[in-house]
């Protein structure tokens, strides 16, 4: 299962007008630990940004899974609800999870998040969809680093 940390850095960026301000962005980064993802993100965004920057905040992410689009870059976060039966009672169990994908807007999202889980065994609902601050998400490759 990943496991996804959002990164909130902060760094001086020269506006249209070449003064420098300074800005908060946010990543999300699949990592297996909160130190992997701190130097991962250093190492990703370090050849990115111009200047210093720092990872003001890094938490995990409560995402369960994320599907890309290359058309398109902006994120929405997408909450994703079914029921299944708890084995040991026989009573339905409501699951939550959280996803991000890029859509281009809101109804191409809700129909992006319908393909994504259209072989899932069980029928879902998605209750609420909204763009999300994170610029851009770095999935884990293996060889990364070799």
């Amino acid at each position: 299962m990943r496991t996804y940390f959002e990164a909130t850095i902060t760094y001086a960026k020269e506006n249209d007008q070449g003064l420098l301000k300074k800005v908060s962005e946010k990543y999300l980064i699949d990592a297996v630990s909160h130190s992997e993802a701190e130097a991962r993100i250093y190492d990703l965004l370090g050849s990115q940004i111009r200047g210093d920057f720092q990872v003001k905040r890094l938490v995990p992410a409560n995402i369960s899974d994320v599907f890309f689009y290359d058309d398109i870059d902006v994120w929405f976060k997408c909450k994703v609800t079914y029921f299944i039966a708890d084995e040991g009672s026989g009573k339905e169990k409501k699951i939550t999870q959280y996803m991000l994908l890029t859509a281009h807007n809101v109804k191409e999202a809700y129909d992006r998040v319908h393909e994504s889980l259209s072989n899932m065994l069980v029928s879902f609902q998605v209750p609420k969809i909204e763009e999300s601050p994170i610029l851009e998400v770095f999935p884990y490759e293996s060889g990364e680093g070799d």
